[in-house]
């Protein structure tokens, strides 16, 4: 292949040198502000400023950049003579950078590897208007894509304007993949699962890839049988890492634990009342690991649709349809029993998504309350969407209430726009979450035009209760994180405490969130984990944090991630951290030291505070706890279960 000239300094890459960028390290993260620099109100949402392109993918790729992918389409910027469908976010100007990417990214899957490095991969064909198939696969008017199917792109974000995005095709899949699902694994590369390969509304046996591979690639495709049985939705197959080293998969009615080093597969039950991937787009993630539930993922799904296989038609009136308003719960390393939880949601809803924020509540937004994700031509369509009636609502989910008060709505405003099919959300540093997208159409269609559900470049942010609160300013933050090893400590002044030392002390806490790759309702590879840790009241009214490492790699697998100290329900502002070694391979598990006990002076106790109390599982250490009880947690996990051994 030959790429056009315009492309020279990015693409034309050699695959040593691709390699090299893949190996490299991310950049240092430099120290974040006190307090938020952004003024918002706690608990509502604000129009901050443009995307320039519809935010059908994005990520969070420093502190200070999110990156946003759209699909080949007429967008109103540009780059390097066409219409861009890439661009760079400063969250602190709100401007823009447009970027180039060459082949088209429609509804393409992403992960971080190990070493901070962005993947994005597959996608469609080359486009013309309307996003009709264009007669030339490798450029050319109007809008000078290449064919996407196969492509893998590379990021290393930066905050100087410097980073391109690579795709170059010495790096290619050897299969399309439209609809991918990635995950990290343990060792920071990944794991690439499933999709088809020339799209449409849902998935048929001519064209579905019910395979998995590896980046950096590790050979052929493998054959995965729940992909073989799951048709028609079971595009973007849910995928979890688990703490045992598992992946948990759900998709369409069925789900499984797979073993993906052995290539084994244990079917467990359906998943109850509705289906909750794509097409019927569930919100979805896995609940904060923390030292109190011994780092146990249980992973929650809430919404979606209830159709059966036969009924992911186009010949009836889909957008009228309700979704539905369950939430289910399971816990796959211990029970492969779902769990219902309680309560429902207030309204039935397709396209949530969720986003776990540092409080260890979860903000649920986006979606509609009828039809599915996707557009058309139809006669029934909305314009061409195949969903009606936005939920503008924002609900905060606390799994730490009793049940019947987890879902609310209590103090929370309303999204400024709709945010349908193709909007995505992604936690910040200063603990607000950035919100952009919707546009369930083939191509742009201007707010301007009169469209019920038009493309929507706009970015607004949702403050949550806390964000208007003093934040702690905690010193001696580290910029990289191991795995296990000798403690390290966190000092925090008077006036961090937010309050009476006996009381906020013994539960203030140091969390490490992965935000993940949001696309179609779906953070891929969000992860919330508290680490262990004890403390130390100081008669000035001072306190010292006594801090481990990361419990393991596949607690949090390791790559980029943001660490926030939380007291009394506030947490900093993140520091942007490296968690593990920095590279792709094996993670090195150091032996942990025990924690000092836990104290308060006489003088800084409060009634009931207990001196001797901690914020963790206790002064031994939980990451030895995990690592004893890991092996165990994975055989009980799989008792009972019918293994299909691939071919």
């Amino acid at each position: 292949m030959t790429r056009p000239s315009r492309r020279s300094s990015s693409s034309k890459i050699s695959k040593k040198a691709t390699v090299a960028a893949v190996a490299s390290l991310a950049a240092v993260p430099v120290a974040q502000a006190a307090q938020p620099t952004y003024k918002g109100t706690a608990g509502q949402f604000t129009l901050v400023g443009d995307a320039g392109v519809s935010a059908q993918q994005i990520f969070l790729g420093t502190a200070n950049k999110v990156y946003v992918i759209d699909k080949t389409e007429n967008n109103p910027v540009s780059v390097a003579g066409h219409p861009a469908w890439a661009t760079e976010y400063d969250i602190n100007t709100n401007q823009i950078r447009s970027m180039d990417v060459i082949s088209n990214t429609f509804c393409a899957g992403g992960a971080v590897l190990g070493n901070g490095t962005w993947l994005n991969v597959g996608g469609n064909q080359a486009v013309t208007w309307g996003g009709n198939t264009a007669a030339s696969q490798t450029g050319g008017g109007p809008y000078d894509d290449w064919d996407g199917g196969k492509s893998v792109r590379l990021l290393n974000p930066c905050d100087d304007q410097s980073c391109q995005w690579v795709d170059n095709p010495a790096n290619y899949l050897t299969t399309r993949r439209w609809y991918p699902t990635l995950e990290t694994l343990d060792d920071g590369s990944i794991i690439i699962i499933g999709g088809n390969q020339w799209g449409g509304y849902v998935n048929d046996a001519g064209q579905n890839n019910p395979t998995y591979e590896f980046f950096p690639s590790r050979g052929a495709p493998v054959g995965l049988n729940i992909l073989n049985d799951t048709l028609p939705a079971n595009l973007f197959p849910f995928t979890f890492l688990l703490p045992s080293g598992n992946l948990f998969i759900q998709t369409n009615w069925a789900a499984e634990i797979f073993d993906y080093r052995k290539n084994v597969e244990y079917r467990i039950g359906e998943i109850p009342h509705s289906v909750r991937t794509y097409p019927g787009s569930a919100a979805n993630v896995m609940l904060p690991l923390t030292p109190a539930n011994g780092y146990t993922a249980t992973i929650i799904f809430c919404g979606g649709t209830n159709l059966q296989p036969d009924q992911w038609t186009t010949n009836w009136a889909i957008a009228a349809y309700p979704a539905d308003d369950t939430c289910v719960k399971i816990t796959p390393d211990v029970s492969q029993n779902w769990i219902d939880e309680g309560e429902t949601l207030p309204d039935g809803r397709s396209m949530g998504n969720f986003i776990l924020l540092p409080d260890e509540t979860l903000l649920l937004t986006n979606g509609a309350n009828t039809g599915t994700a996707g557009y058309g031509n139809n006669t029934w369509a909305i314009g061409h969407s195949y969903a009606d009636n936005p939920l503008m609502q924002g609900l905060i989910y606390d799994p730490n209430k009793p049940l019947g008060s987890r879902m609310s709505s209590a103090n929370m405003g309303k999204l400024q726009s709709e945010r349908m099919y193709h909007s995505s959300a992604v936690l910040l540093p200063d603990g607000s979450v950035w919100i952009s997208g919707s546009n369930p159409n083939p191509d742009y269609v201007s707010p301007d035009s009169g469209a019920k559900y038009p493309t929507r470049t706009s970015v607004e942010r949702f403050f949550p209760a806390y964000y208007d609160k003093t934040r702690p300013d905690p010193q001696n933050l580290p910029t990289t994180i191991g795995y296990g090893g000798p403690s390290w400590d966190i000092n925090l002044s008077a006036a961090d405490l937010l309050g009476p030392m006996g009381d906020n002390l013994p539960t203030a806490k140091v969390v490490l969130i992965r935000t993940g790759f949001s696309t179609h309702a779906f953070n891929m590879g969000q992860r919330y984990v508290q680490l262990n840790s004890t403390y130390t009241g100081n008669e000035d009214g001072t306190a010292i944090l006594h801090v481990q490492g990361a419990p393991s790699p596949t607690i949090l697998a390791p790559g980029p991630a943001m660490m926030f100290v939380v007291v009394n329900g506030v947490p900093s502002v993140a520091q942007w951290v490296m968690v593990g070694s920095g590279q792709i391979g094996n993670q090195t598990v150091n032996p942990v030291t025990d924690l000092p006990a836990s104290s308060i002076p006489a003088s800084q106790q409060t009634s009931g505070n207990n001196s001797s109390g901690n914020n963790s599982s206790g002064n031994k250490s939980a990451a030895s706890k995990i690592d004893l009880s890991m092996g165990a947690m994975a055989l009980c996990g799989l008792v009972g279960l019918v293994a299909a051994r691939l071919l």
